[in-house]
């Protein structure tokens, strides 16, 4: 039987089951397998892919929707993927118009790398903002914390999600309540026994990915990845939203350096919901 076109293959939902075939078409781009990532992904959000005839994936994408299930207040788009003897043909536009026009009127979001950006400003997105990304193992100094932290408990996870609504600026209860089998660290900042700040760390193949990072200023913030870094021996990684200059400046004076750029950028409205003064860092750019 002849194969059939690209054109025709069908787009599908992935599940949970489809782990090891996205953490296939991740090795087939040259991007880590990520399967600790993929895995909360695919829980948490909703794949979506296209068959190869041959085996495997053609491509795939996973969607994160935030706020009341039947109308989300944002939608992320991330792990965006073609795989390489698929690419150039089309694919990732037609399978983005089918994630676009299945959102309908719900606001959508991504972190766009250089090379994906023009396709997705033709798509109808635009650029809203920028993230940096920092990598490598962060160097304490001998001053003495000017922030109290401790491990989250499982007693804090209201008001975990109370602060990050009010930050994020949707419901993520869904992502907060998996953080704590999803990362290997989850900890709080405090004062006066407020929780005035959070963060997590979560291995991603020889790193630890510092996010979420919600912080009451930058203070904070530095805190909180101090006291992560304090209990991990892997290099941290991250991605800073480029208007928090003095805490990505801190953090390149602490043994982490520049790794690339990402475009932050939406489709349905003109900027992200919330607060981003308190919003330092993504759980991942994927979601948002």
């Amino acid at each position: 039987m002849p194969t059939p076109s690209l054109a025709a293959l069908p787009i599908r939902r992935l599940t949970p089951r489809d782990l090891t075939a996205c953490a296939d078409l991740s090795e087939d781009r040259g991007w880590p397998r990520e399967e600790h990532k993929w895995g909360f992904l695919l829980a948490a959000g909703t794949g979506y892919g296209i068959d190869d005839p041959d085996g495997g994936l053609v491509s795939a994408c996973v969607v994160t929707e935030y706020g009341p299930k039947a109308r989300p207040g944002l939608g992320a788009i991330g792990m965006v993927l073609v795989a390489e003897r698929h690419a150039r043909q089309g694919v990732g536009r037609r399978l983005m118009r089918h994630v676009v026009d299945s959102m309908g009127t719900t606001p959508l979001t991504l972190h766009a790398t250089p090379y994906g950006q023009p396709l997705y400003e033709e798509l109808g997105f635009k650029v809203t903002g920028r993230a940096e990304m920092l990598r490598g193992h962060f160097t304490p100094d001998a001053s003495a914390a000017s922030v109290a932290t401790r491990a989250a408990t499982a007693e804090d996870l209201s008001a975990l999600m109370r602060l990050d609504e009010e930050v994020f600026g949707a419901d993520r209860m869904h992502i907060i309540t998996r953080l704590p089998a999803f990362t290997d660290q989850l900890r709080v900042a405090e004062e006066h026994g407020r929780i005035i700040g959070y963060a997590g760390a979560w291995p991603n193949m020889d790193t630890q990915v510092v996010g979420p990072l919600i912080a009451r200023d930058t203070e904070t913030a530095k805190g909180l990845v101090a006291s992560l870094a304090a209990h991990t021996e892997r290099p941290l990684r991250t991605d800073i939203d480029v208007r928090h200059e003095e805490l990505l400046t801190w953090a390149k004076q602490h043994g982490l350096s520049s790794v690339a750029f990402n475009a932050v950028m939406t489709y349905g409205i003109s900027e992200l919901p919330g607060d981003w003064t308190r919003r330092f860092a993504p759980l991942t750019v994927a979601a948002g």
